[in-house]
């Protein structure tokens, strides 16, 4: 059973500010904002990342970064020019920040801000998701499924079996899922989505039998099952990925089309033992909607004598890595 391992960021230290060009013309100030709109949404989550970071300013003390607090310091906390400094940032730039300007910012500019300002990981996520940016940096720890949950999905071998959520993230998987479709442990953390694999990774793609079909419905359920909230930041930049790198995609997403999970049989040619005829069972793990475990089982005696093969190959790797 595999999960992301933790990973914790470098701290930073004051640096000189790096040259900034300041833009020929400051972006107008927040407008109130126009409930039940597109841009009534952007402009309260502007002016809630603003009030966010003020907060996170004036709560963190100079002595912490390892700045002078000096005689004649008025500001609760750190001045704007401390945070640009120290995140190697315009002045300006973060002001503007502050003051809830429609700016774009980059991923790696508020990550530098978020070290800067010495966030933790919920109130790293929480400034990504205000600012609606993927993050570089993703939380790598544990998922938070319950000890019990792993344990299961790990008694379910030989069976490939897996954790996912609505977006279609792979959450955790047993040692024979994580050969099922690709070495899905020599993948980055970031990068293990069914979505996002269907489309970029040739193992994975090879590995799926009807693949025009296939992954027309993988898009029509991912559309379906992030319906409830289009607007989340990590599920938009994961469309703007797919968008940006691959022409099925667009073309595919471009439909709209919708469908919902079913059950059914799946086949898929494993580079190892060969092809697999499987039937699904979804189990959602929790009492609303959310991660839910997906099984395998073989749909004939052929398949039952290859997966036990390839459980006993992913495991015998899997003493060899530990060994």
């Amino acid at each position: 059973m595999t999960v992301p391992s933790t990973m914790t960021p470098g701290a930073t230290r004051p640096r000189t500010p790096a040259a900034t060009a300041r833009p020929t013309a400051p972006p107008a100030a927040p407008t109130r904002p126009e409930h039940g709109s597109a841009r009534g949404e952007a402009e309260l989550r502007r002016a809630e990342l603003a009030a966010f970071l003020r907060s996170r300013r004036e709560r963190t003390m100079p002595e912490q970064v390892g700045l002078p607090r000096g005689r004649r310091r008025r500001t609760p906390g750190l001045r704007r020019e401390e945070v640009a400094q120290l995140a190697t940032v315009g002045v300006t730039w973060y002001t503007w920040l502050e003051q809830g300007r429609d700016i774009h910012v980059s991923p790696q500019v508020l990550s530098s801000i978020a070290r800067a300002l010495m966030l933790d990981r919920a109130e790293r996520n929480h400034l990504f998701a205000l600012a609606g940016a993927a993050d570089p940096e993703p939380d790598r720890s544990c998922t938070g499924l319950p000890e019990g949950t792993l344990q299961l999905l790990d008694q379910l071998g030989p069976y490939p079996a897996v954790i996912q959520n609505t977006r279609f993230d792979l959450l955790a998987y047993n040692r024979s899922y994580g050969r099922l479709l690709c070495d899905l442990d020599a993948v980055p953390p970031e990068e293990r989505n069914c979505l996002w694999l269907a489309f970029t990774h040739p193992d994975w793609r090879a590995a799926i039998t009807d693949w025009d079909e296939t992954v027309r419905l993988l898009v029509a359920r991912f559309r379906a099952s992030t319906a409830g909230n289009v607007s989340e930041p990590a599920a938009k930049a994961l469309v703007a990925r797919l968008a940006e790198v691959s022409e099925d995609f667009r073309r595919i997403w471009a439909r709209h089309e919708v469908v919902q999970p079913t059950s059914k049989c799946k086949l898929f040619h494993q580079a190892d033992v060969g092809l697999l005829r499987v039937a699904t069972t979804s189990l959602w793990t929790g009492p609303q909607f959310g991660p839910r475990m997906i099984a395998y089982t073989p749909m004939d005696e052929e398949t039952r004598v290859r997966l036990d093969r390839l459980h006993a190959l992913a495991m015998g790797e899997g003493q060899s890595a530990g060994g």
